[in-house]
């Protein structure tokens, strides 16, 4: 175990701990006069975050919290310490920014000064990764309770023995009160994340956004995972009746942890995922929700978790008398976010894991209304589609977005990569030739035109459901195919229960010539953006690329 900071200041008073901790905080470099409080459970976190003014009870229990003014991910503000170890291994960029070792050692000391000052700090010592042979030991210590909370909520969860045996690895400290200094820190303004993989340390300051810590870990697993071979991936994943499970690629919005927590299928989580030799495993015991417009009917399972004690609902409007609350009120932010356990999922998976996919789906909601409902794929077009990672934004969600817009997010998650995006890539090629998986392209977007054109409307879920079912369970490959005159995969021609109109995006338009001009825009997108990628995949990849009719 490295010290997070060899030249720190013993402490110079004892620090009061209140819970386990079987490596204390002074074998770290961390000095603090704080009352600790050490890996609490659910109850009591949210007994202080309520104390303590962080947050309040909705009518039915949930602990609602305002995250000030971050709503998302810091994306510009997050860093990562260029050294011998990442010099050559990361993919710099303007996602994965460099700061050099001097504003490092500069931020390093900055935290650790402001941590002697705390009155109060909450520490939890919790595991990335649900298979043993690939998790990795994270002690996360916070200013506020309920960032312990969440934190505790999403990751995986030691037993009471393994508490006693945890010696952690890497570190995250998060201190919302703490602000930057550009000139001293190398950072861009007073927020910043930065990570340090040689001293498997990440720093969070001036950010209460939750999420931070979150795809913390989910970028150290990142890192970590392809040099052991294993498939590190943005999707959520569930089983089968049939014992056959299925992964879900996708951007946020386009539908993964909806489409995962089906009550007929076994989730196994909803947002990150191991593939191994020998299973899929969720990096996380917990979900993180999109609440914006959430409804019983539409998403029965994840609505449920609203009404529980234990879960945490982000930014989303109530009324404060009646302490009912409103997921369709956006005035605060689209991002509108629940986290829950897992276990709040009606049958999960006992253990997080599953047996390596049968069924790979990416999720996109295209905004352009060009995609079909649901598309076979190759392996090459599969390849080609995870390392475009499309979605499209659409007017009104985001300000001076007045036409839809498309996303190009490789593997579906390029902000959390820290390596170049050909490791995963064939990565995920070699996994599909090894174990034979069917691959399909799900548009859970608009159909008919543009999302901004007058009366067009997204997806029914149902169909999309109805869709997904006769793939999962084999019905759909014996359907009759017509191949996309545009993008070249395999469309199905009708479906049971599903309107066939649906089923042929040219022909849901009431201007067919409108639907061309508009399929060119969108598949010379396509080829704009992978041209990055031209040098790093075969032949067949390449001759996987869309061609405008």
């Amino acid at each position: 175990m490295q010290s997070l900071a060899a030249d720190a200041a013993q402490p110079t008073t004892e620090i009061v701990l209140t819970g386990s901790l079987s490596y204390p905080l002074d074998k770290q470099g961390i000095a603090t006069s704080a009352k600790v409080f050490a890996n609490l459970g659910t109850a009591p976190l949210v007994e202080h975050a309520l104390q303590r003014g962080e947050g309040r009870l909705t009518r039915d229990g949930a602990l609602l919290v305002d995250t000030g003014r971050f709503t998302g991910r810091s994306v510009k503000d997050k860093f990562v310490v260029r050294d011998a170890t990442t010099e050559d291994s990361i993919n710099w960029g303007a996602i994965n920014q460099p700061m050099a070792p001097q504003h490092w050692a500069n931020l390093k000391a900055d935290f650790l000064a402001a941590l002697k000052d705390r009155d109060e700090l909450f520490v939890a010592d919790l595991f990335g990764g649900s298979q043993a042979e690939y998790r990795v030991n994270v002690r996360v210590v916070t200013q506020l309770a309920w960032h312990s909370l969440f934190v505790r909520t999403l990751l995986v969860r030691p037993t009471a023995e393994e508490l006693a045996a945890f010696v952690p690895e890497y570190t995250i400290l998060n201190l919302p009160a703490f602000k930057a200094d550009p000139e001293r820190h190398g950072c861009r303004s007073d927020t910043v994340i930065a990570v340090n993989f040689t001293e498997k340390l990440i720093l969070i300051g001036n950010t209460e956004y939750s999420g931070e810590m979150k795809k913390g870990v989910f970028g150290l697993l990142n890192y970590l995972l392809p040099a052991q071979g294993v498939m590190p991936m943005h999707c959520s994943a569930n089983i089968g009746a049939d014992g056959k499970s299925a992964i879900f690629f996708g951007l946020s919005g386009t539908g993964k942890t909806t489409l995962s927590a089906d009550a007929s299928r076994t989730l196994i989580g909803d947002d990150e995922h191991g593939w191994s030799d020998t299973a899929v495993f969720n990096f996380e015991g917990g979900c993180y929700a999109k609440m914006i417009n959430l409804s019983a009917e539409g998403e029965p399972e994840i609505y449920a978790t609203t009404k529980m004690f234990g879960t945490i609902l982000e930014n989303v409007a109530m009324d404060p008398e009646t302490r009912e609350l409103d997921f369709t009120d956006a005035s605060k932010t689209e991002n509108t976010r629940g986290a829950y356990p897992i276990e709040f999922i009606p049958n999960t998976s006992e253990k997080n894991l599953g047996p390596p996919p049968s069924n790979i789906i990416f999720l996109t909601a295209d905004a352009f209304g060009v995609l079909p409902p649901i598309a076979r794929l190759t392996p090459d077009q599969a390849m080609y589609h995870f390392l475009s990672g499309y979605t499209a934004k659409v007017a009104g969600t985001e300000i001076g977005v007045t036409e839809p817009e498309a996303t190009f997010s490789t593997c579906f998650g390029a902000a959390f990569m820290p390596r170049h995006p050909s490791v995963y890539g064939n990565l995920l090629k070699k996994r599909i030739a090894e174990g034979g998986a069917q691959c399909w392209l799900v548009n859970t977007g608009w159909s008919g035109g543009k999302a901004t054109d007058p009366g067009i409307k997204r997806m029914p879920i149902k169909a999309t459901r109805a869709l997904l079912n006769a793939a999962l369970d084999g019905s759909l490959n014996d359907a009759e195919f017509v191949r996309d005159v545009n993008f070249g995969f395999e469309v199905p021609v009708s479906v049971p229960g599903v309107d066939s109109k649906l089923l042929d995006p040219r022909g849901a338009w009431a201007d067919p010539q409108q639907y061309d001009q508009t399929a060119r825009e969108l598949v010379g997108k396509f080829v704009q953006n992978f041209a990055q990628f031209a040098d790093h995949v075969d032949q067949g990849v390449l001759e996987a690329a869309p061609k405008a009719a």
